[in-house]
């Protein structure tokens, strides 16, 4: 969470006191939010959910995807984009991502195969993934591109918001978010079609609240509706979300160009697609050993991405060990449709992308940060990149004082768990 106050707490304060907490015919907090929202995306269309798991899962069933159907995905995301194909009943097919920490396009092209329909760009940490290449392999290969923005409120490429490039796109409002209303989610598109099969898959009963329409049929699933409480929260984060990200990418700039001289001692900052338009909620470098980045991390505050548990394909247990739902006649690995689709994995199939994230270290930027924070972060980096690449003694480097990482955030435990499995 980056800015919650006042503002808020009158918001909700309202919304309590004139007893207007569901969104259809009683309060107007929701809609007032999707339409602004879908405004200041640049779409026609914005569905509230419950949560960002759940408009992934929206946004894929939208668009048609299930059994017998392939969704391409990166190796390195939270979970829920693995999850959200399986509870379409389609296969999720892990592939690589490259030195930015998102998919790579080469890969989303070598893993084409005669049963992928969709692939899942995603947005991580705010950066950009190269969505002109993707977009281009898409038509060429005939692939619906769900863009996965749930990391990237705020955030653009090449001048587009985040979520509005692809096919159909979905966000994420839970607590860690650069916008939030503690826990939620939406969905952004322009088809007129998909966006009411996102509704239904969103609340099955939207159609009667909003009135019968014979345009799309209806049909059954489970409700993430939203409710007012959300909507009035996420009204008046939208107002702050740009001077948020703009500050962000302020620090960003100033970090970068403060440690540009310790480039001579190999400290690399990891490419991104898009500068000027990322959220840049981190600042990332590239090392050239992962046993470099680990001496790094240990002396400043850092996170290797590699450590980020949940966020690695080696920690999503449900899809490893093939339980894609809890009854098995649900389970998409045991349905006969899916028996031509690549159902196998390994911790070891990404190596590629594994090298990649144990090699990448991430420093947060936070929109409040002062002048002298980010005087001391910079400090702070020169330091350790002289302990981590140069060989200095981490006995006679001073620290700055510099927040503390925050440890569930990034699922900085997943050593103790497998220690303790």
């Amino acid at each position: 969470m980056y800015k919650v106050g006042q503002a808020e707490i009158d918001a909700l304060t309202r919304v309590i006191e004139t007893g207007a907490l569901f969104r259809y015919g009683v309060g107007h907090e929701c809609e007032t939010f999707e339409r602004r929202y879908a405004d200041y995306l640049g779409v026609k269309h914005f569905a509230l959910a419950a949560s960002g798991s759940h408009a992934l899962a929206a946004a894929m069933t939208a668009v048609g995807l299930g059994p017998g159907d392939e969704v391409l995905i990166p190796a390195h995301t939270y979970m829920a984009t693995a999850t959200s194909v399986l509870t379409c009943g389609a296969i999720p097919v892990i592939v690589d991502i490259d030195d930015s920490l998102t998919i790579d396009p080469a890969a989303i092209a070598a893993a084409i195969g005669p049963r992928t329909k969709a692939v899942v760009p995603v947005h991580m940490w705010g950066a950009a993934c190269a969505m002109d290449p993707i977009m281009e392999i898409a038509a060429r290969r005939g692939l619906t591109v769900i863009e996965d923005a749930c990391q990237g409120v705020g955030g653009g490429y090449a001048g587009r918001k985040f979520g509005r490039i692809g096919h159909i796109g979905a966000f994420s409002f839970n607590y860690y978010k650069n916008m939030t209303a503690g826990e939620g989610g939406g969905v952004a598109v322009n088809d007129d079609a998909w966006a009411e099969r996102a509704r239904c898959a969103i609340d099955p009963c939207h159609f009667y609240w909003q009135g019968r329409s014979d345009a799309v049929q209806p049909f059954s699933g489970n409700g993430a509706r939203a409710s007012e409480l959300m909507g009035a929260m996420l009204n008046v984060q939208l107002d702050r979300i740009d001077g948020m990200v703009a500050a962000m990418r302020a620090e960003k700039r100033a970090i970068l160009e403060g440690t540009t001289q310790f480039g001579n001692l190999g400290l690399a900052p990891t490419p991104v697609h898009a500068p000027d338009d990322e959220c840049a909620a981190q600042v990332m470098y590239l090392f050239p050993t992962a046993a470099a980045a680990e001496r790094f991390s240990a002396l400043v505050p850092s996170v290797i991405a590699g450590k980020t548990g949940r966020h690695n394909y080696t920690e999503w247990d449900q899809v490893l060990m093939g339980a894609g739902a809890a009854h098995p006649a649900m389970n998409p690995y045991n349905m006969p449709a899916n028996a031509g689709c690549r159902r196998a994995y390994s911790k070891d199939m990404c190596a590629r992308s594994l090298d990649i994230l144990n090699r990448t270290v991430m420093i947060a930027t936070h929109p409040d940060h002062t002048a002298g924070e980010i005087a001391a972060v910079v400090h702070n980096i020169g330091e350790g990149a002289r302990v981590a690449l140069a060989g200095a003694s981490a006995d006679a480097v001073e620290l700055r004082d510099a927040p503390a990482v925050d440890a569930q955030k990034f699922d900085l435990k997943v050593e103790a768990r497998a220690a303790c499995g």
